[in-house]
């Protein structure tokens, strides 16, 4: 039987785990990464800690993927966050799980994580050519027959072309965010050449700007456990609790970048979009008018502004003057009840006007990609190209944070993998 030969193109999270598994499974196994060193996003994912996975069961897991979600099904079924961690600790990489089922490497590195993959693909004989960037697919007969490539020649010191012939071919590019990393788009260009349709790209899990100038004198201040909710024309279409931020150009943090993706569509279809914080979740509005009346009742004698102090970080208690129009010098028992309502409407509908989002390149997601329709969930294979596989970010799939992306890499990988190799599910 003829060994089966499979190419590579791409050495991220996806990549890595994608030629370990068919090297596993006996075939020839060659990795083309055009940057320097593979795994070059993978190194600063987590902010440098790398949330691996997140211990959801599957169902929720799918869930946070929104439509195409049910894309990942077969792919979650076969190796999942449990398997994950399981490799990872075969690997010597020993995992801790945190708030919200996040999975990271006990030691919280990422450098970890990516010198335990490469080393691992290593053992399992994958040969790694860095510096060299897939140009283009060969194709002969709607088989994929290999790939062309331009290469660093250390003896010539500059690229030079080459072919690679194959069996079987996984695109593993990843999306076009965080460029400097590598991931600058190019398996959109190659899946295109092929006949693959390619839904628009655009950022996900990606800061947004605001339209209001509070921004700015608001910038550092963070707010946790705080409900906000994002509003499309008037109407609710996401929320979340958790964590945000301010920044010089509007907000940021854990529960921004989740809600960035309803908000970027929105955006797109040029709706108005608002996001609406409510300051104290813990209490209804019964519950904090009455602790209002009471801070009213006790501090009386002390302006607006200094019994906001109770309230509001400092930074938010301009803005609260400002935006509820009570004079910030009134003494609290001149507070009148319509004033007081406003105040509390104000607490729990903290209003934040939407002007656009950061450039592709600062998102840590790409959403859009490779049309999943054109691909079989069972397989990874290509519906159209017989011998071409898809796997990760360059597929039409993103997710909220929280680990499920990288489980996504990691598992269309796992599936691309051993299928590339011959391996029948």
């Amino acid at each position: 039987m003829a060994v089966q030969r499979v190419i590579v193109a791409g050495g991220g999270a996806a990549g890595l785990m994608a030629a370990g598994q068919a090297a596993r499974l006996g075939a020839e196994t060659l990795v083309l990464e055009k940057m320097s060193r593979p795994g070059r996003k993978l190194r600063i994912s987590g902010k440098g800690r790398c949330n691996l996975t997140n211990t959801a069961e599957l169902s929720e897991a799918i869930s946070h993927f929104g439509l195409n979600g049910r894309f990942l099904r077969q792919a979650f079924f076969r190796f999942f966050n449990s398997e994950l961690i399981v490799f990872f600790e075969e690997l010597g990489l020993s995992t801790v799980t945190e708030r919200g089922g996040r999975v990271f490497p006990a030691g919280a590195c990422a450098q970890e994580v990516v010198d335990r993959l490469v080393a691992w693909v290593g053992e399992c004989g994958v040969t790694i050519k860095t510096r060299s960037r897939v140009e283009r697919l060969l194709v002969e007969n709607g088989q994929v027959v290999g790939v062309e490539a331009s290469c660093f020649s250390k003896r010539l010191n500059r690229a030079v072309r080459r072919r690679y012939s194959g069996n079987s071919t996984i695109v593993t590019t990843g999306g076009a965010s965080y460029p400097a990393t590598g991931s600058t788009g190019d398996g959109y260009g190659l899946a295109e050449s092929v006949g693959h349709a390619i839904v628009p790209i655009r950022p996900s899990l990606v800061p947004l700007e605001t339209a209001v100038p509070a921004a700015g004198q608001l910038d550092g201040l963070v707010l946790r456990n705080v409900n906000v909710r994002m509003l499309a024309d008037g109407k609710m279409r996401a929320r979340m609790f958790g964590e945000m931020m301010f920044t010089s150009f509007g907000v940021s943090g854990p529960v921004i970048l989740s809600l960035s993706r309803p908000v970027v569509e929105a955006l797109r279809q040029d709706r108005k979009v608002f996001l609406s914080v409510d300051l104290k979740p813990a209490l209804d509005a019964r519950k904090l008018d009455a602790r209002l009346l009471r801070d009213l009742d006790a501090q009386g004698r002390k302006p607006f502004r200094a019994l906001l102090k109770g309230l509001l970080p400092g930074k938010l208690i301009p803005v609260a003057v400002e935006q509820t129009g009570i004079p910030a010098e009134k003494p609290g028992h001149q507070i009148t009840a319509d004033e007081r309502k406003r105040l509390l409407f104000w607490l729990k509908h903290f209003r934040i006007g939407i002007s656009g989002h950061r450039p592709l390149a600062e998102a840590i997601v790409t959403a859009g990609g490779v049309d999943t329709r054109e691909v079989d969930p069972r397989t990874m294979a290509s519906r159209l190209i017989q011998g071409l596989y898809f796997a990760g970010e360059v597929l039409d799939i993103d997710a909220d944070t929280g680990g499920y992306n990288l489980q996504a890499a990691f598992s269309t990988g796992w599936l691309a993998g051993r299928s590339a190799a011959g391996w029948t599910p």
